[in-house]
């Protein structure tokens, strides 16, 4: 994987509109924060039919679509086949929040979409992933989840639901480090926030609070997109393996280019999808 340089981030700097300390106090406390209408409606909708179009790609290859639980996908993809990611990852709330969490030589080490389809059920109370030393011991976030609405959600299609506060909790002796026993599911039935975003809505996470999508009872699919972002000290790089061809390479401003990590290529390959979470098969 090549890094990109590493400089003092990108337009729109913390100090811009959005307070530091308001981004901190947020991720740092409930664990999710968001921007309502960020993007407007019509780069939502090419963005939808860019999912469409991909899922049917990935759903036809063995391993393209990981399934996260009955009716429910996730799957990586290629930023330059994404319609708005420069528009994205430039946004001036996504820089000043990955600044203020990450510091400015943050990286972008991800792009995919969730989808829960008619049928999705509830998932189980998990994390992405185990919470790191830096989170666990040095009480400091190395890695950030941006989603991207591109629906406007209604209750029947389930509502993402976030217990918040509980990226501090030690989940090291359950399964993986990410599955929480039922016995601590009151607690996080108390600590709920149902989010029902609407589209353009973006919203900031920290993947290790505890989270779950519920059951979809409408007709219609939810996608989602996701943006990773990692300190320079994360590691979910390894996990991915996000791709960029050399003609795309040559288009994208250089302040989005110096803060991806990625594999250069001359055509892009399929991607075979690393991060598993069997808890949730």
């Amino acid at each position: 994987m090549q890094k990109g340089k590493t400089g003092s981030g990108i337009a729109g700097k913390s100090d811009g509109p959005w307070e530091q300390a308001k981004i901190m106090g947020g991720l740092y406390g409930d664990g999710i924060i968001a921007l309502q209408s960020a993007f407007d409606r019509a780069l939502v909708e090419q963005i939808v039919e860019d999912i469409e179009a991909l899922f049917a790609e990935a759903i036809a290859i063995p391993g393209g679509a990981l399934p996260r639980g009955p009716e429910r996908y996730y799957v990586e993809v290629h930023p330059e086949r994404i319609s708005g990611f420069v528009a994205i990852v430039t946004h001036p709330w996504f820089v000043a929040v990955c600044d203020a969490i990450l510091g400015p030589q943050y990286r972008i080490v991800e792009v995919g979409f969730d989808i829960p389809f008619p049928g999705a059920q509830d998932q189980p109370w998990h994390r992405d992933f185990p919470s790191p030393e830096a989170t666990l011991i040095g009480r400091r976030l190395n890695s950030l989840a941006f989603n991207l609405t591109t629906v406007d959600t209604i209750p029947a299609m389930g509502a993402f639901e976030i217990a918040l506060g509980t990226q501090w909790d030690d989940l090291s002796a359950c399964p993986g480090g990410m599955f929480p026993p039922e016995a601590f599911y009151p607690r996080y039935r108390e600590r709920v926030a149902r989010k029902l975003p609407q589209m353009g809505d973006i919203s900031a996470r920290s993947a290790l609070t505890v989270h779950r999508g519920t059951a979809n009872v409408s007709q219609q699919p939810r996608p989602v997109l996701v943006v990773g972002v990692d300190a320079p000290d994360g590691t979910n790089a390894l996990h991915h393996d996000l791709q960029i061809t050399r003609d795309y390479a040559a288009r994208l401003p250089a302040n989005v280019l110096d803060h991806l990590t990625y594999r250069l290529v001359d055509e892009l390959k399929f991607v075979e999808q690393h991060h598993v979470i069997e808890g949730l098969l």
